[in-house]
């Protein structure tokens, strides 16, 4: 099993802060290097992670973290993996705004406000997301998602719950069982 995290077009340090923030194992995660393989291309997206992985690709169940741009190369990267074979144990998107999120795996969205969440949900939801309340800064969001206070929100159940966004997304890291 191994994490994908896919950044927007931003300085590297934001996602540096991402990774501190979630405390994610060294061993078990890859950062696609926007100076060399635009985030927003699935094409881009799927060789790196073959570059990386090699032949042990095949192995992998990836776990899509994506932000911004980042979103919209890794849901179609996702997509493609399925198709040639792969196996996706879940995707998130942050701030995917109007980023359709449709697959045949677990999908959920993370937004800097109530606003974009609501109105990206029509684009594909998942059972579960979080968005921030009150707003913080879309870059915010991905450098400090600890900081991020708000509403972890479920199709399943009738009360949404106080959380961070950094929780809601360790949550499903251990759910899925990248992190213990």
């Amino acid at each position: 099993m191994a994490i994908y995290i896919c950044p927007g077009c931003h300085d590297r340090a934001l996602s540096d802060r991402f990774l501190q923030a979630l405390e994610l194992p060294l061993d078990r995660h890859i950062v696609l290097p926007i100076d060399t393989h635009p985030p927003y291309s699935p094409l881009h997206v799927l060789d790196f992670a073959h570059q990386t992985w090699g032949n042990t690709i095949w192995q992998q169940r990836i776990f899509f973290l994506s932000f911004s741009a980042g979103v919209v190369g890794a849901i179609g990267a996702a997509r493609l993996w399925r198709q040639q074979g792969g196996s996706v144990a879940a995707f998130v998107a942050c701030d995917g705004w109007g980023v359709p999120l449709f697959g045949d795996f677990p999908i959920y969205r993370v937004s800097h406000d109530d606003r974009t969440h609501r109105e990206s949900t029509f684009l594909g939801a998942g059972d579960e997301g979080f968005y921030a309340d009150p707003p913080v800064a879309h870059l915010d969001l991905w450098a400090a998602p600890q900081t991020a206070r708000g509403w972890w929100v479920s199709q399943n159940e009738e009360r949404s719950r106080r959380s961070t966004a950094a929780a809601f997304i360790r949550h499903l890291l251990q759910i899925y069982g990248e992190i213990l």
